[in-house]
């Protein structure tokens, strides 16, 4: 990374830092862009030109989740069945504590639930991790299988993985602690793992997801 490059990174990622402090301090709805500006010292513009959405300083990394479970798709292992990897991927980033599947902290757990703007757009990421999936499933889909099967399959699995989220969500309001969250959900997530091979796994329309 070059020396501009490098400036840049370090502007965006501060701005990023200011506004989760001053979110979790305030709450979301109630902080302003020109006071994350000020925490920064920087001009409202810099901010706007970096994040032109609010939301996006508090779901920085909306390009990584968004497109997570069709990466896992698609960079998956010569012969490996696509539930396969998206399990392994889940697997690998619950051991992580990776904030992409859920691991936030009380603190911006709390911040995010009690704002229906940030709500309502982790609701809209959802969606489009739903339909990137989709689009990763329609590409590998067996000849044989109906037109609608890749996006069936992608609604049933990103109906499991809406659910761990919001899950590993739930104990982090809780109190619990990452290793706890990690002890609960592996069982949970192998369970969930199960249900979706048995109605996708061997389905005669779709052949082995």
């Amino acid at each position: 990374m070059g020396l501009r490059e490098s400036k840049k990174h370090e502007t965006r990622q501060l701005i990023s830092d200011c506004a989760t402090r001053l979110f979790i301090e305030q709450g979301f709805e109630q902080t302003t862009i020109a006071e994350i500006a000020a925490a920064a010292r920087v001009a409202k513009k810099t901010v706007t030109n970096y994040f032109p959405r609010k939301e996006d300083l508090a779901l920085d990394h909306h390009d990584v989740f968004t497109e997570g479970l069709a990466r896992a798709v698609a960079e998956r292992a010569p012969g490996e069945a696509p539930l396969t990897a998206l399990a392994r991927t889940f697997r690998a980033a619950l051991l992580e504590h990776n904030p992409v599947v859920g691991f936030t902290g009380p603190a911006f757990a709390r911040m995010v639930a009690d704002s229906p703007t940030l709500t309502a757009r982790l609701r809209e990421l959802h969606d489009r991790r739903e339909e990137a999936l989709a689009t990763a499933l329609s590409a590998v889909a067996p000849d044989a299988a109906p037109a609608l099967a890749p996006r069936a399959a992608a609604a049933l699995i990103a109906a499991a993985d809406r659910l761990l989220f919001r899950r590993i969500q739930e104990l982090t309001l809780a109190e619990r602690t990452d290793d706890q969250i990690e002890a609960t959900l592996i069982p949970e997530a192998d369970h969930l793992g199960a249900l979706l091979a048995a109605a996708l796994g061997n389905h005669p329309s779709t052949g082995t997801w």
